[in-house]
């Protein structure tokens, strides 16, 4: 069989139809999987550029997805916080079954897919029963599609907050939830302690924040903070949570070790894929404040750029490279 390699650019991939639903449940049955023992995926290689005034950084993760049965290599290089002209990451997949290449993709569509799937599992297996309110901090790539997510997920949520400095990202947030529940409202706050005491789910995904850090002790009892690559999420959450769960405790000693607290004790309750296949709960008791620290996984980002790019390629988009020709 001849070694062929789809290249599909953000431009191919920007349009492929996909709901929330299907990609929750795509992230949902990669959770299991690893679980279960039938995928692989090492801590994540980060590595800050020595140059401080570009602040830069570059990470990389390799995973396999024991469902698919394909192999996954992804890389990202950041320039400062500020533009997402400066964010770039790619994932290669390898077919297993063949021992041929599959795609190399842009990866950007992959994350602002998976992250906010992620997300709602975090809300949908560790929110307090009942919650109602929702408050999403931060309106870059990996959050304007958070609120039609956990809405997914959890339908009775009625209000919906939203805290960004963006006018862009404002707009695009609210256009998104508009597309999948165009019934609902958002309501946007610009007093982010009062809004997450009186939310049951608090989703940070802001980068340098223009809010004062967030604090899980702000919290209403039983509240759930979500984490996302939160630099406006307070030192110290971690440590002061009830109950504390990671996606990956490995990756949060590589990316989230200050949240822990000035002595860098880290203790997690339970991790997300446990969560998801029964062997660890999401809370002890109805009244814990929870805190979770998300952190991207390639389990998660592999069936989510395999649907992309099978659907895309269906669709005569990018162009097949013959390598080593």
């Amino acid at each position: 069989m001849k070694p062929t390699l789809h290249v599909l650019t953000r431009t191919d991939l920007a349009d492929v139809d996909i709901t929330p639903g299907e990609i929750i449940a795509l992230v949902e049955d990669g959770y299991r999987a690893f679980a279960q023992g039938d995928s692989r995926c090492p801590t994540k290689l980060m590595m800050p550029i020595p140059v401080e005034e570009r602040d830069a950084v570059s990470y990389s993760m390799l995973g396999y997805d024991g469902s698919l049965q394909q192999v996954g290599f992804k890389t990202s290089y950041r320039q400062g916080n500020d533009s997402a002209e400066k964010y770039y990451t790619t994932i290669s997949l390898y077919d297993d079954t063949t021992g041929l290449p599959f795609a190399f993709m842009d990866c950007q569509r992959v994350g602002a897919s998976r992250t906010p799937a992620t997300t709602a599992l975090i809300a949908k297996y560790c929110a307090r029963p009942g919650a109602t309110s929702a408050l999403m901090i931060g309106t870059g790539v990996q959050g304007r599609y958070t609120l039609p997510y956990l809405l997914t997920v959890l339908p009775d949520l009625r209000r919906l907050r939203l805290y960004g400095t963006h006018p862009d990202g404002i707009a695009d947030t609210k256009a998104v939830l508009a597309r999948y529940f165009p019934d609902r409202e958002l309501e946007l706050v610009d007093d982010v302690p009062a809004a997450a005491a009186d939310s049951d789910i608090v989703v940070a995904a802001s980068g340098r924040a223009a809010h004062p850090p967030v604090q899980t002790a702000w919290l209403r009892p039983g509240g759930l903070l979500i984490s996302v690559a939160s630099k406006g999420v307070a030192t110290g959450a971690l440590r002061d949570a009830d109950y504390a769960i990671a996606t990956s405790t490995g990756q949060l000693g590589v990316t989230g070790t200050r949240l822990a607290g000035p002595d860098g004790a880290v203790e997690i309750h339970a991790e997300l894929p446990d969560i998801v296949a029964g062997r660890a709960p999401g809370r002890h008791t109805p009244r814990d404040r929870v805190f979770a620290f998300s952190s991207g996984m390639i389990i998660t980002d592999i069936p989510v750029a395999h649907a992309l790019a099978t659907r895309a390629v269906a669709a005569g988009r990018g162009r097949e490279v013959s390598l080593w020709a």
